[in-house]
């Protein structure tokens, strides 16, 4: 019994490891082709748009964002699950954001494994929490200093139309990822990210994917969900899924505004 506890312990907090270098990076298997591509085809590019243009207004989207949101306050789940779909930790609560760098969660249910709970699923929110505060920093931004693009063409994404990009890290950092970005033609925000960790996790970890989605409320790309699939040596595959509802963003500056302000009117 102790050496399944210890096993255990172990499988976990390798999970919290990879889950945390996932959340930092804000992507190939068998397992990562399935979940990231979507059912619609790959069209053509159009000619006006090239890498370091995707790049330019990409950060110039999330500098509009970062100057706009004031807050939020969402309804999250994090649940840890095996292949079945059996369900071995579950916890629910308020996640609320202030800007520039406050978060606080509020547990409202919890179920499931209370092992797992205290050492996966309440490590990544704390550490969540001190990431936002900048506590913990890395550098793991989508950006010319730490990837590179590589354009395949455009593809529809559920209501949104996006360019498919290929990102490539130009270090091996865990903190950083390698896959595909799929981003909105119209506001140049990442609709979609699915990858690996671009560099290896542990000795134990055999293989790693994740794919994250988001989605537009009013008129800001805030998380949708995240699944990442993790298989451990001599404890086989285990699934965190985060899952983010009922959205209400708080206190946000109108972007007309600020185009007036720019303006000078």
């Amino acid at each position: 019994m102790l050496i399944m506890k210890i096993r255990a312990s172990l499988v976990f907090l390798v999970l919290l490891g990879l889950i945390v270098s996932i959340s930092g990076a804000r992507a190939q298997s068998d397992r990562e082709e399935n979940s990231g591509n979507v059912a619609a085809p790959v069209d053509p590019l159009r000619p006006d748009v090239d890498e370091d243009k995707l790049f330019t207004e990409l950060l110039a989207h999330n500098q509009q964002r970062n100057a706009t949101l004031l807050g939020y306050t969402e309804q999250r789940t994090y649940k840890v699950t095996d292949t079945t779909g059996k369900v071995r930790a579950e916890e629910s609560g308020q996640m609320e954001y202030h800007a520039p760098d406050k978060k606080t969660f509020v547990t409202s249910s919890e179920s499931g494994s209370g092992m797992v709970r205290r050492m996966a699923l309440k490590p990544l929110i704390a550490s969540e929490i001190e990431t936002t505060s900048g506590k913990q920093h890395h550098d793991s931004s989508i950006s010319p200093a730490n990837y590179t693009f590589e354009l395949l063409g455009e593809q529809q994404v559920g209501s949104y139309r996006c360019f498919v990009v290929r990102a490539t890290p130009k270090r091996q950092d865990k903190y950083l990822f390698e896959g595909k970005v799929w981003i909105d033609t119209e506001d140049y925000a990442v609709v979609r990210i699915a990858g690996h960790p671009a560099k290896k996790l542990s000795f134990w970890i055999e293989r790693a994917d994740f794919v994250r989605e988001y989605q537009k409320i009013d008129g800001f790309w805030l998380s949708k969900k995240d699944e990442t699939f993790v298989k451990v040596r001599m404890y086989g595959q285990k699934i965190l899924i985060i899952d983010h509802q009922n959205y209400t963003v708080t206190g946000a500056k109108k972007t007309e505004e600020l185009v007036r302000y720019d303006d000078g009117e």
